[in-house]
């Protein structure tokens, strides 16, 4: 696992540097990816349905106030680019690339933003109290690791997650020939997906943490709407 989250960190890193050299990685992609019989697909759905952290699905089911908590797990350049840093919550970023974090905490002295706090850390230990916030996004993160991560970082969620806060986290659509695409994509820029499990085993490990209000398919991935269980977790994933 080390080795895996090591290599996510370094390819967004990567990707950093390469943006404050006004280099685009996504617009650039082998022939391999963008020939491929699906790519077209995977396109239009990009167009249509809009991917990740970008959806209005999200702030809308979330529905942030500003006495609320967000938590943005795998935080990206959400704040900058997703408009993030106009939701009236108090804002806290977690993600394992420092060069992310490092050019977050200059956004926010440049735009003199009011946020919470930003955390260079991996979301299967995260470093906060429980139950410290009160809404919470975890996209395009799972989909890098296998069943171990993913049952430690449901765990995780749930401990620094208020009753009844609010998540929407995405995972794999395995049954999707455009997550194929996506796979790729992962792949070429250095951080392969290791996703190995099943919608049905996925959501076997949240059922005892998190209802699910609302599933949607969004670009080869499965976005979750959910609601920590207000009861006690009584039985405890192995």
């Amino acid at each position: 696992m080390n080795k895996h989250l090591e290599a996510v960190a370094k390819s967004y890193n990567k990707s950093i540097e390469d943006g404050r050299k006004g280099i685009n990685r996504y617009n650039d992609l082998p022939e391999h990816i963008t020939n491929h019989p699906f790519y077209t697909e995977y396109e239009k759905l990009q167009e249509s349905v809009g991917q990740d952290s970008q959806r209005a699905e999200i702030k809308t089911f979330l529905s942030p106030k500003p006495h609320m908590k967000l938590i943005d797990l795998g935080c990206c350049l959400n704040l900058m680019f997703n408009d993030y840093d106009k939701w009236p919550s108090l804002y806290y970023g977690v993600d394992i690339s420092p060069q992310t974090i490092d050019l977050l905490e200059k956004y926010i002295k440049k735009e003199n933003l009011k946020v919470g706090g930003l955390d260079c850390a991996s979301i299967h230990k995260l470093p906060y109290h429980d139950e410290k916030f009160d809404i919470a996004t975890c996209i395009g993160v799972l989909e890098y690791f296998e069943e171990d991560f993913i049952v430690a970082s449901i765990k995780e969620i749930y401990r620094v997650l208020n009753s009844p806060g609010r998540l929407v986290l995405d995972i794999p659509n395995i049954d999707s020939p455009v997550f194929e695409i996506n796979q790729l994509i992962e792949d070429h820029m250095g951080r392969p997906d290791l996703f190995n499990i099943s919608q049905t085993q996925f959501e076997h490990i949240i059922k005892d943490y998190f209802e699910v209000i609302d599933k949607q398919n969004v670009v080869g991935m499965i976005q979750y709407f959910l609601v920590k269980n207000k009861s006690e977790v009584r039985c405890h994933i192995k």
